[in-house]
């Protein structure tokens, strides 16, 4: 079961629908037994940094995700503002991120002649920097659908699954043993981000 995990942040029904369009078993659970029989996790995220990880801790997710992401392996997928979470810290906020992850994630700061505004919001070419499941036979020229006023920096490239050019080439995918993130919206990237959401739940 590819269980999406409700912590009261993001549009929970458009990944499932496109998962379910895919013919993939798939829950939206804020259930903490429900989570726990999970054999893939997607954590997505619209928001706050702080207040995604204050409602993960009220809701006493966080020793249960450590639980099945780090002791159990089970695969996770971090989606947009889940990604960010995934990192030790965030500029936004003053909370500790889950940390599986060695990462910060930072804000976007350009140069003044740039003109570019926050949030990167609209369509953008992801440019994969190695072989993951997660692309696995990915279309040509990949483009996704990003919103995000964050971007998460990691300590070493090789958690860095895929670059994407604003003003700054900034990580759009990360991935660590089991742990795969996208700071982009799979379920708003037509062709390509059912592509990616397939081969996480078929692959990863």
């Amino acid at each position: 079961m590819i269980t999406i995990v409700d912590y009261g942040m993001g549009n929970l029904g458009s990944i499932r629908n496109m998962l379910t369009r895919l013919g993939f078993e798939v829950e939206i659970s804020s259930d903490i037994q429900e989570i726990e029989n999970a054999t893939k996790l997607i954590l997505p995220g619209v928001g706050a940094f702080d207040n995604a990880m204050k409602n993960l801790e009220e809701r006493g997710m966080i020793p249960v995700l450590n639980e099945l992401v780090l002791n159990r392996r089970v695969p996770i997928l971090g989606i947009c503002l889940g990604m960010q979470l995934l990192s030790q810290r965030s500029e936004e906020g003053n909370m500790q991120g889950l940390g599986w992850i060695e990462a910060e994630t930072i804000r976007f700061r350009f140069n003044p002649g740039q003109n570019l505004r926050i949030p990167h919001m609209g369509w953008n070419t992801v440019t994969i920097q190695q072989d993951s499941c997660l692309f696995n036979d990915m279309y040509e020229e990949p483009r996704f659908y990003f919103v995000h006023s964050y971007h998460v920096k990691c300590v070493s490239e090789e958690t860095t699954l895929a670059r994407t050019h604003y003003g700054i080439d900034f990580t759009s995918a990360v991935s660590h043993d089991n742990i795969y993130g996208v700071q982009f919206h799979p379920e708003k990237s037509h062709k390509f981000g059912m592509k990616t959401l397939k081969n996480f739940a078929e692959l990863c």
